[in-house]
């Protein structure tokens, strides 16, 4: 009886684990203490990978958690492996503890029960977030409901080399018309990069006289009619392109280098201070700089998530929170680190804080807040996902 009860023991499920309360951040800290968080994020800028191991070395000191950068080159092999995890079982212990993730990526999570939350307003430093003025508790519309955490603002730019390309253009159709004048010396990031998906969404809210309509799910008996004028607009462009069209760059830095190489006069940012950053790294001539369309730009918030099957959720907690710290954010936004925008409202600062964000130079080719203008809501990620397939079938290349 008493080797039945033995077996009985070992053969049963084990209890589940209890869930950490992201309000009490005592007991946050203190779990997480020892942690390791593997964050799944993009890995194809040295800036941004060098700002992630700063950080690792920051949340290392401060809470004992060690931070391993699994680089990417597509967030959806994130999502597609936590997915798989929840297929098999896998419920406790994850290879991902967090993504850096946005748009129809965060959907899905959401839709499917992938992600660990809500906890993100019950961070420490939520209380600086600007939750007014900026896009932090949506992500394409979709309603975040704390399942994701803030960390960088981003906006469209259009980066172009002065020397050549003396004046802004202000709209779809100006870049358009430009470069049928200028065949060859533009170009974007191959879809489904992001910054070529960007492209697509900013090509598509500027040609449509009420891009409202992008705010609700794409449906059979709308879609092809609102994107009329896309396909138009690209079958008139795309011919017209660096290498006609027949081949893209593989990414943002690579966009850039084409700038530096003295092959193309323009290109598509979502960082605003991206041109000042790369200046000061020697990736761009010191006569780039930047603008925005006529009638504004697409901007959003860059975020993290916890998947649900995370086995370092504090540690993940933890360096989300350290995420939204003044000290991230000033270093984040600093032009010669990353130029990224702040998720933080400067009222709600100390008054240290706020002043070292006020001594932040900018740079020359960091357009003011002012400058900016007006900031274009994101699409819904339904109609991102359809345009993604349609280019890869009218324009994708394989070089």
């Amino acid at each position: 009886m008493k080797l039945i009860a033995v077996l009985a023991a070992l053969l049963a499920p084990l209890p589940a684990l209890a869930e950490i309360d992201p309000s009490n951040w005592d007991a946050v800290t203190a779990e997480a203490e020892g942690q390791t968080v593997f964050w799944n994020a993009w890995g194809g800028s040295t800036t941004t990978n060098d700002f992630i191991a700063w950080v690792g070395e920051r949340v290392l000191e401060d809470y004992g958690v060690m931070l391993e950068h699994v680089k990417l080159t597509d967030t959806a092999d994130a999502v597609t492996r936590v997915l798989s995890e929840k297929q098999v079982g896998e419920d406790d212990d994850g290879a991902i503890d967090m993504i850096w993730i946005n748009g129809a990526n965060f959907a899905a999570m959401k839709d499917a029960d992938l992600l660990f939350g809500p906890f993100a307003e019950q961070l420490p430093n939520w209380a600086f977030v600007d939750v007014e003025g900026k896009t932090v508790q949506t992500d394409f519309t979709v309603p975040t409901d704390g399942f994701e955490s803030p960390w960088a603002m981003a906006q469209v730019v259009f980066i172009h080399d002065t020397a050549d390309l003396a004046e802004p253009l202000g709209s779809m159709q100006a870049i358009a018309d430009w470069s049928a004048a200028n065949p060859g010396r533009f170009t974007y990031p191959q879809p489904p990069d992001f910054l070529g998906t960007t492209f697509l969404k900013q090509a598509l809210v500027d040609l449509l006289d009420d891009p409202s309509v992008l705010s609700a799910p794409a449906t059979d008996d709308n879609y092809d009619a609102v994107t009329a004028p896309l396909w138009a607009f690209l079958d008139d462009l795309t011919p017209t392109l660096w290498r006609a069209g027949r081949a893209y760059p593989a990414t943002g830095p690579a966009q850039l280098q084409l700038i530096a190489d003295g092959e193309v006069d323009l290109a598509i940012s979502f960082s605003p201070g991206e041109a000042t950053a790369a200046i000061a790294n020697n990736q761009l001539p010191p006569t780039a700089r930047t603008f925005v369309l006529d009638k504004g730009t697409i901007g959003n918030a860059s975020f993290v998530a916890v998947p649900y099957n995370s086995g370092s959720k504090a540690g993940a907690m933890v360096v989300a929170n350290f995420l939204m710290s003044p000290e991230a954010q000033v270093r984040a936004q600093n032009p010669e680190v990353l130029g990224y925008g702040t998720v933080l409202d400067m009222d709600a600062l100390p008054a240290s804080d706020r002043a070292a964000f006020d001594a932040l130079e900018l740079g020359v080719a960091t357009l003011s807040p002012a400058e900016l203008g007006t900031v274009q809501a994101e699409p819904h990620p339904s109609w991102m996902i359809r345009i993604a397939d349609d280019w890869m079938q009218r324009y994708g290349v394989s070089e």
